[in-house]
């Protein structure tokens, strides 16, 4: 049986800040592209995967589309997060941001798939680069958006906080906030002025966007006559969105569509979130009827080796769109089947005794190996290399959501000592159907430093769509592979 998981890419692949589109009968994806275990974000050149938009299950490598040094500038530079559009000529345009510029670089193909050849940069009318002159925006994270007029939009905005934000304000770059420009029929130069869209924490106080003001990641959609603006707000971690009946002004806020932690649905505070906490990124898409939003995760430890993921959204009647839960299922339309071997690396679930892991800055390792996390054996991609779940310590649990179970259910994981054991790695492994509930099935756990099969000796006995949780209790720490069903 043919299925999906989050991320929905290879294990090996680390493509974040998904943007999906469709064209024709396949969606596309565009997103930077980082390298496990790398110094910095984004700093591999952009590849694209496709799949048919009636069969998310089959995801196909593109290849490399377009590289950094094909830009006149990219020369040791690399490219953040892009995004791309149609144009009226039937060409296809990609927007992006070489990370030491202001400005909003372009670049076009015959394809969706491309390859991409350098076009120039977002500009005014007299030819200056978008983002140069003093006043502009930090033309940053581009998302793009064509009307159902014809009509062409570009969304950029930056605001960060501290000393990053008086260094940007000192060279005279506004980065208070998000603003939309109208582009001429050659897809890079701006008709008008900046128009204003969702506002940065100075701009946001005392408005409905005070709790979740803008912080980066711009993406348009439009559904229903409404325009939905989604952004990622200053606390990084969450996906929002804005709305309204207009492509460049008069946004209300609407509410969070995603947090990479589950933090604020049903409640739930940073202090309880259920996976690491980083930056995300990404757009919502309609693929053959259903909606969706992309978004990424933390990996290694570490805030730039980032993953793509999706969940199946809601707009409800009224406009608004509920906040939905991160998942191990995301895009395979409905519960993963219950039997079968998966691996570890696919958990919705990821904490540690003491909760989890905040990615703060770039490379940030967790010194103390305090929390479990997703990683990989090898470093280069092409060696095809599989994650697995490291440093599972006593108290920590990896769950998984959602599966079709039958009932008497049998469950087994494969895990070996890990590399931060300091000593034995023995105890037992407790079988959940919620993070917070009682052992349906027990695993005693004896590990050496081989990979080895665990089972328990009871079947689980519960049916329908169910999560799964195994929670470690023992000496040691486990690297976790997979678990079969």
């Amino acid at each position: 049986m043919s299925q999906v998981f989050n991320p929905y890419l290879p294990n090996y692949e680390y493509v974040p800040d998904g943007e999906p589109h469709v064209f024709g009968d396949r969606v596309y994806i565009y997103g930077s592209h980082d390298a496990f275990n790398g110094d910095d974000f984004c700093v591999n050149d952009y590849v694209c995967y496709s799949a048919p938009v009636d069969n998310l299950k089959d995801w196909k490598y593109e290849g490399v589309i377009y590289k950094a040094s094909q830009n006149p500038r990219g020369e040791g530079n690399h490219m953040c997060a892009p995004d791309v559009a149609q144009g009226p000529d039937g060409r296809y345009y990609l927007y992006y941001q070489l990370h030491r510029l202001t400005c909003t670089c372009v670049a076009v193909a015959d394809k969706p798939q491309g390859p991409f050849e350098y076009y120039g940069a977002v500009q005014h009318p007299d030819g200056t680069p978008w983002g140069e002159k003093k006043g502009d925006a930090f033309a940053f994270d581009p998302g793009v958006f064509v009307d159902d007029d014809g009509k062409r939009y570009l969304y950029v905005g930056f605001s960060p906080v501290g000393l990053f934000k008086f260094v940007f304000k000192m060279r005279g770059t506004k980065v208070d906030g998000s603003v939309c420009l109208e582009l001429d029929e050659d897809m890079k130069t701006v008709i008008g002025g900046e128009m204003p869209m969702v506002p940065g924490q100075k701009m946001a106080k005392k408005t409905e966007f005070a709790e979740h003001p803008f912080f980066e990641a711009s993406s348009m959609r439009k559904c229903n006559g409404k325009y939905y603006y989604v952004y990622s707000s200053l606390l990084s971690h969450e996906l929002c969105y804005a709305v309204s009946d207009y492509p460049n002004k008069d946004f209300k806020f609407g509410g969070t569509i995603i947090s990479i932690g589950d933090v604020g649905l049903d409640g739930r505070t940073p202090e309880n979130a259920v996976n690491s906490l980083g930056n995300t990124h990404g757009g919502m898409e309609l693929i053959n009827g259903q909606w969706y939003i992309f978004y990424h995760r933390q990996t290694n430890r570490q805030k730039c080796a980032r993953q793509g993921c999706a969940e199946p959204i809601t707009i409800a009647a009224d406009g608004s769109i509920p906040q939905v839960e991160i998942t191990s299922c995301g895009l395979n339309g409905g519960p993963l089947e219950g039997k079968g071997t998966y691996g570890a690396y696919i958990a919705s679930h990821l904490t540690a005794k003491e909760g989890v892991l905040t990615c703060k800055d770039t490379h940030e390792k967790d010194e103390e190996n305090v929390y479990p996390f997703f990683t990989q054996t090898g470093e280069d991609r092409l060696e095809n290399p599989d994650q697995y779940v490291a440093n599972i310590k006593s108290g920590a649990t990896v769950g998984f959501k959602y599966f079709d179970l039958t009932g008497d259910t049998k469950v087994s994981v494969k895990v070996k000592k890990g590399e931060f054991a300091n000593g034995d790695a023995k105890g037992k492994m407790l079988v959940k159907l919620s993070a917070d509930g009682d052992a349906v099935a027990t695993i005693d756990i004896d590990a050496d430093g081989t990979y080895a099969d665990f089972a328990a000796t009871e079947a689980i006995t519960a049916t329908g769509k169910q999560a799964l949780y195994f929670t470690y209790e023992g000496t040691g720490a486990l690297d976790f592979e997979s678990f079969t069903l």
